[in-house]
Order: structure tokens, then sequence, then C-alpha cells
């Protein structure tokens, strides 16, 4: 018999196989079956939001919306106004700014578009000239073929087209259920959170529940945090670009403001889609040099929000580095499109904080014992 089989009896088999396994194959081994079931369990996850997203979509919306509306109702709170009707206000009032902007940009929209049509096509009659008589030197037949091209190809599918009108009308009856859906939960998000936070935590064990509120706490804050110093690093450079775009008399200043305030909201990825928009539009109506002004306004409105604006607003709460934010905006988008990209990074912020957050000693514990308020500390 062999040592190593002398050795067997008094290891064990399950020892003597282990000591037959380099300890680097064995840590390896065991992550990778460990990232296995995580990965598994998060894309399981994320087909049962795509599956349900008509109802987690709101959801997730009147969380962050109540993150950043919830001071104000504390602040009423605070000077003795109902919660109830505080709530009302807050809710009202936010509801009316967002009207008031939405109408005002869609009446820009209308207004600037005829105008800007002309500029359009001179643009265009430009661009002929130049593919006619510059380096590319193109025939009028060319050109005159690849236009009937392309209107022959709108007579094709016209059918897909009037489908598509159909699609949008579609779309168009589902963004008004979600958004009723949406307002309904923040409202109840607003009044009731401290009673619907205590509920939800009920259904883990009593040993763990002390540090899931505490933990839950934290990330809520880092939540508010973030949609606070968002929505105003959002503003900034809106304003920062429309002053640019004014000054270049670049068409359709207010709504292309109102799409980069909202592509801020997508870090990175929605800043540069907005821009690329202004660039365009710039391209086309003012010519290449305007365009390249449009992109050093927006590098240096971009270079200031990533170094100063961000760094300043958001400080130590909200600890998320570069390459994690794009990786986790691009599997938002994989999975869910634009409303991923707008719900990953939130996520992400708050699952950092709350998986992050240690308990603080027994009577801290013993402290958060009772149901945890989604609203900020109030001051004494």
């Amino acid at each position: 018999m062999s040592s190593a089989q002398d050795d067997r009896p008094a290891l064990g088999d399950s020892a003597w196989v282990e000591a037959q396994v380099h300890r680097g194959v064995r840590v390896a081994a065991a992550w990778t079956w460990r990232l296995l079931i995580i990965g598994a369990g998060l894309f399981v996850l994320g087909k049962i939001f795509l599956r349900f997203e008509e109802v987690f979509v709101p959801v997730a919306i009147a969380i962050l919306v109540s993150a950043l509306l919830a001071p104000m109702v504390g602040w009423l709170e605070r000077r003795r106004i109902p919660r109830s009707f505080g709530v009302l206000v807050t809710v009202v009032l936010a509801l009316a700014i967002v009207a008031a902007g939405l109408t005002f940009v869609v009446q820009q929209l209308i207004d600037g578009i005829p105008r800007m049509s002309g500029d359009i096509a001179d643009s265009v009659s430009k661009l002929r000239t130049w593919l006619e008589e510059g380096p590319v030197g193109l025939n009028s037949d060319s050109i005159r073929q690849g236009s009937n091209d392309i209107i022959s190809w709108l007579q094709e599918h016209e059918a897909t087209i009037a489908t598509g009108a159909i699609d949008t009308a579609t779309v168009v009856t589902k963004l008004a259920t979600a958004a009723l859906l949406t307002i309904f939960l923040l409202i109840f998000f607003l009044y009731d959170g401290r009673r619907i936070w205590d509920f939800v935590t009920r259904i883990v064990p009593r040993a763990h529940r002390v540090q899931l509120r505490s933990a839950g706490e934290a990330g809520f804050r880092t939540l508010q945090s973030y949609v606070r110093a968002t929505v105003l690093v959002a503003l900034i450079d809106a304003i920062g670009i429309a002053i640019g775009l004014a000054i270049l008399r670049v068409p359709m200043v207010l709504p292309l403001t109102a799409l980069i305030f909202l592509g801020a909201f997508i870090p990175i990825v929605g800043s540069v889609a907005a821009g690329s928009i202004a660039v365009l539009i710039a391209l086309a109506t003012q010519g290449w040099v305007t365009a390249l002004l449009v992109v050093v306004v927006l590098v240096v409105v971009m270079q200031v929000e990533s170094h100063v604006l961000q760094p300043f607003l958001m400080g130590r709460s909200v600890k998320l580095h570069p390459v994690a934010v794009i990786i986790v905006i691009a599997v938002g988008i994989m999975f869910a499109g634009i409303v991923g990209g707008l719900l990953a990074v939130p996520v992400l912020a708050f699952v950092n904080t709350a998986v992050g957050h240690r308990s603080q000693g027994e009577a801290t514990a013993v402290l958060l014992d009772e149901p945890v308020d989604l609203d900020p500390p109030r001051a004494d």
C-alpha cells in the first residue's frame, strides 16, 4: 500500500480528497458557484421586474419622488400643519410645476419646429450643393435617385408607419395609467410611509428585523441625498447649457434645455445623448462651426459637473465609482431600456449603503425596534 492510501483513513475521505485539490482551485470554485447563484437570482428578479413592469416602475418612481418631496412634508408638519394637508399641498404643487413645465416646452416645440424647418431646408440645399460641387462630386441624377428611393421606401412602409402611430397611442394610454398609479402611490408613501415600512419588514424574522430597518433607514437617507443632488445638478447643467445655446443662437433652446435636464437623471449616458441632439440641431441649422462650439459648451459644463458639482453636492453620502455607474446603467438599459437606466443608479446607491450598514450596538438596536419613518430626521 502507498503512503497516500495509508494516510487516507487517518485524514478522512473528505479531507483526503480536499488535500488533493490546490487551494487556489478550491477558492476559485467556491467563488464561482456563489457568483453563479447570485447572478441567477439577479437575472430572475430582472425577469420578474420586466414581467410586471406596469406595477414595479410606478412603485420605483413613486419612491424616488417621495425621497425628493418628503423633506417638504416634514417641514410643513413641523409648523403644525396636519400631515394629510401637507401631503396634499406638496403633491399638488409638484404636479402643477411639472404640468406647467410640460405645457411650456410643448408650446415652444409647436412654435419652434416650423421656424426651424426653413433653416433645415437651407442646410439641406447647401449639403446638396456641396455633394455636387465639392470633393464628393456626385451628379444631380444620383442625388435625385437617392431622393426617389427614400420616397419609395416611405410609400412601401406606409402600413408599418400607421401601425407605429397606433402603437404610439397605446403607449400614451399606458403612460397615463402609470402616471395615475404613481401619483396614488406617492400620496400614500408620503402620508403613511412609516406603517408601510413596518408592514414590509415584518416578513423578516424578528432577530434580523432591527438591523434590516436600520439598514433601510440609512439607505433611504442616501436615496434622498442622491435624488436632491441629482435634481440640482441637472438644473445647473440645463441652465448652463441653455445660456450657451442662446448665445450661439441655436433654435429651440428651451425644449433642448428641458431634454438636457431630463437626460441628466441618467448619469453620463443621458447627458451625452441629450447633448448629441443639441449638436445635431446646431449642425443642421447653424453649420459645423456652431455645432463645434456647442460641443465645447457641453464638454465644459460636464467637466464642471463631474469635478465640482457632484463631489460638492453629493459629498460622502453617495460613494459610487464611475466604472460601477457605467456598468450598472448599461445593465439597466439592457434589461428595461430607458427606465432601467434611470433606476439603476438610485438602486445601486440604496443597496450600497444598506448592505454596508452595520448595527451600532445593542442599545441602538433596541431603539430601532420601533417602525422606521421614511421621512428625514426632524430638527429639535
